[in-house]
Order: C-alpha cells, then structure tokens, then sequence
C-alpha cells in the first residue's frame, strides 16, 4: 500500500515506519520538521488544510500519530494540534479516497483518575479526561471514529506507556529525573501497570492497518498485558541505564495538590520544559492501570512478540552501547 504516517519523528513513527518499509509498503511522512527517515517527506502542520491535502494525494491508507504530548500548555495549543489537526486530517483523507485509517490514540481519553483493573477500552470521554492532553485526544479519537464508513474505515489504537531504546519520552524523562536525583514515586508504588515495548506498539499498528476493513469504528487498548508494579518498572528502567534505583516517596494527595499547583505555575510562565509533578501523572504513579488484552489480540490477530523482561535487557544493551560510544 501507499502508507502516510503523520507525526512519524517520535519513536513509535519512526518504528512504525521501518516496519512498514521493510515488508514493502509505500510509505511517506508528513511532519513539521525532517525527520531522516528515507521516507518520502511532506513538511508542514496538521493544523493547514492545504498541506495535509497535498500530502494525501494518492494515498491508500493513513496511520494519524501527529499529536501535541506534553504535561503542560494551554487548552487552545491542544485543540489546534489534536482535534483541529485531526479533522483535518480526517476531511483530507477522505476525499482523497483512502481506503483506510489508523489513528493513534491513548487509554488516557477513558480515565477518571480512578484505578483501572483488567479493564476494556471503554468509549473516549472528554468531560471525565483529566488534563489538556488527554481530553482533547478523547475530542480526537470521537472525531476520527465519527468519520468511519465502508469506504474509509477507521480504526482507533490507544497503546499505552510505550517505550524502548532510544525513548526520549517515558524512558529519557525518568532517567533525566533520577540522575538528578528527583525521581519520585507517589504513595507505596505498589500500583499496577501495564506497558508496552517499542516493537509490539508498532506491530500492533500494522495489524490494525490491515484489518481496519473489518474493524471500523473500534478503539482498541495495547499493551504488553505484563502488569508490573510502578517501583518495579522504575526501577528496571533505573538499572538498564546503570543507575542504582533511588526513589522519593511522596504521599497520594501531596503529589496531587502539588501537581495541581505545579500546573497553574508552569501554564502562567508559558515555558517548554514539564513541572516536576502534575496531577496526571500522580494519578498516572498512585493508581492502578492495567487492561483486558484478550479482544485486543483476538481482533488485531496481534500478539506482543517482545517481553517486558526482553524489553529491558534491550534497554540495558542500548545504554552500554550509547556510553561506550561517548568514552
């Protein structure tokens, strides 16, 4: 197929990309900056109409990643960038006659701050969303599934906490934050949580890219379906990047509050770098989160190839490889 992939410069693009270049696929990008992927490259913003038509010409299928990730900013820069850019999107991709649509969600769109167990992906829901990020990808998710139909069937892929080597995101921040020894973990990390390996999250796109004809207008969760404790997963990262694991303990509601003023702070000085601790992202380390994979694997004729403990081993290679490399 002739593929586009939005926002592919982040690790789960650039691996999806590989992935469908490597089995023959016709793939470009479209993203705001070169990303040196060997890829045709179309730059610009999601949020222009034009360039998102001119990308699209052409194009059988569309895997949608382009998104604004970030713990902080204010609601009209993810409205732009999500909901906006996603319709965009969307309209483009379908009078350009493509035949099939992922987008690239998260389980954040169906969580109230409250544990999640075993659970489903339930349906997207911007009232309950907590934070910026995640209400405006529940907008987007409802927008991409609304734009289903026989002849463009959509499908939405929600994978959670993903990382791997390389991962600038929930790896990079979590060392950055441990070398500099304020890595905390919020209440008795006992929490359970799932994740998900680099490779499996791409897989799982290119499963759902081949069968969106029979899946349209369903939003699937992936995960490794590994639940691990939250001191757990912090600490194998920890240790992959040759650190000895150190945590700060901070009670449930004190990371709450303090994420909640950290917010209002960080939204006034309008600056690019995340606050220690938001009030998602306690509630993200203080409770439980882990999900029912059966349909997932059952619809997508996908299972995660890479375990977690593989994965992390993985991860150790790539730090000795990265130091050896700067010695």
């Amino acid at each position: 197929m002739k593929v586009l992939a939005t926002g592919a410069t982040s690790l789960l693009g650039r691996t999806l990309v590989t992935r469908l270049r490597d089995r023959g696929d016709d793939v470009a990008v479209f993203q705001r900056r070169s990303g040196g992927l060997g890829a045709v490259e179309y730059l610009g913003d999601v949020a222009d109409r034009d360039a998102v038509a001119s990308a699209l010409e052409g194009v059988e299928a569309v895997v949608h990643l382009a998104a604004r990730v970030s713990a902080t900013g204010p609601w009209s820069a993810f409205e732009e960038a999500n909901v906006t850019g996603t319709r965009n999107v969307v309209d483009a991709a379908r009078q350009a006659g493509v035949a099939r649509f992922v987008h690239v969600s998260s389980p954040s769109v169906a969580h109230g701050g409250t544990s999640l167990v075993g659970a489903p992906a339930e349906p997207a829901d911007p009232v309950h969303a907590r934070g910026h990020y995640a209400r405006s990808k529940a907008e987007a998710e409802l927008v991409a599934l609304g734009a289903n139909t026989p002849s463009m069937p959509v499908v939405a892929i929600r994978p959670h906490l993903v990382w791997g080597p390389g991962d600038t995101q929930l790896v990079g921040r979590i060392v950055d934050r441990a070398r500099a020894g304020r890595l905390a973990i919020v209440g008795p990390g006992t929490a359970l949580i799932d994740t998900t390996y680099i490779d499996n999250a791409a897989d799982a796109l290119v499963a759902a890219l081949d069968r969106a004809p029979e899946l349209g207008g369903r939003a699937f969760v992936v995960t490794n379906g590994q639940p691990r404790t939250v001191r757990e997963i912090l600490s194998c990262i920890m240790l992959a990047a040759g650190l000895e694991p150190s945590l700060i303990k901070i009670p449930y509601r004190v990371a709450r509050t303090g994420g909640l003023a950290a917010e209002r702070i960080w939204e006034r000085r309008d600056t690019q770098d995340d606050p220690p601790m938001t009030s998602f992202l306690a509630e993200q380390l203080g409770t439980a989160h882990w999900f029912d994979q059966r349909e997932t694997r059952r619809a997508l004729g996908w299972e995660p190839k890479v375990t977690l403990d593989e994965g992390f081993r993985r991860l150790g290679a790539w730090f000795e490889e990265e130091a050896a490399g700067k010695a």
